[in-house]
């Protein structure tokens, strides 16, 4: 293994690490020391890599942002999906981090106290390949406003249900059926236009 590959080897068992740590414990679990003692790797080895707990934890967020940037661009190419049922998937793999991975979700929607350039990068990525999904629904003319009204109502239904709210005696609805609402709204919008 040459020294790039090494390096690269590296990097990946700490973020690795980083994200175990994250998800069992949240952002106060990782720490440098922490993440390299769990990497097995020296004391100094995480530094070369990070400049500090903030940039891991922005590379953290950014790598957040990319896996679900990924899925969403697989979804976009299935054609084997309807295009509803493309944005249907799309928001609910919004949510499901949100179920599976909570102190990354957080994070993900965290300014990061570093340099944000990662995050940002990261983020639009996703933004451009939601935007193709709904695109696909409801046309190019109103793809915008729409795909913000839907990721901004998955987010706030992830919100809803991570706090317990959803499922009061007020409320008793699911993250599910609040996007299946949504997503009616907009197809009988469509239909109206």
């Amino acid at each position: 293994m040459s020294r790039i590959e090494s390096a690269a080897a590296t990097r990946r068992a700490l973020l690795d690490e980083a994200a175990k740590l994250l998800d069992s414990g949240g952002p106060d679990a990782v720490t440098l020391r922490a993440v390299g003692a769990q990497a097995g790797v020296s004391r100094g080895a995480p530094y070369r890599h990070f400049a500090d707990k903030e940039s891991l934890l922005t590379t953290l967020a950014a790598s957040g942002w990319d896996r679900l940037s990924s899925k969403m661009q697989a979804l976009q190419k299935d054609s084997r999906l309807e295009p509803v049922e493309k944005l249907r998937a799309a928001l609910l793999d919004v949510i499901t981090v949100s179920r599976q991975q909570p102190h990354l979700y957080r994070l993900m929607f965290t300014t990061p106290a570093g340099d944000p350039t990662a995050v940002v990068r990261a983020a639009q990525r996703l933004c451009d390949e939601f935007l193709a999904i709904i695109t696909e629904v409801v046309g190019e003319r109103e793809a915008q406003r729409y795909a913000a009204i839907m990721l901004t109502g998955a987010h706030g239904a992830a919100g809803l249900e991570m706090s317990g709210l959803l499922t009061t005696a007020k409320w008793r609805t699911t993250a599910e059926e609040l996007t299946d609402g949504l997503i009616a709204i907009i197809d009988g919008a469509d239909r109206r236009n």
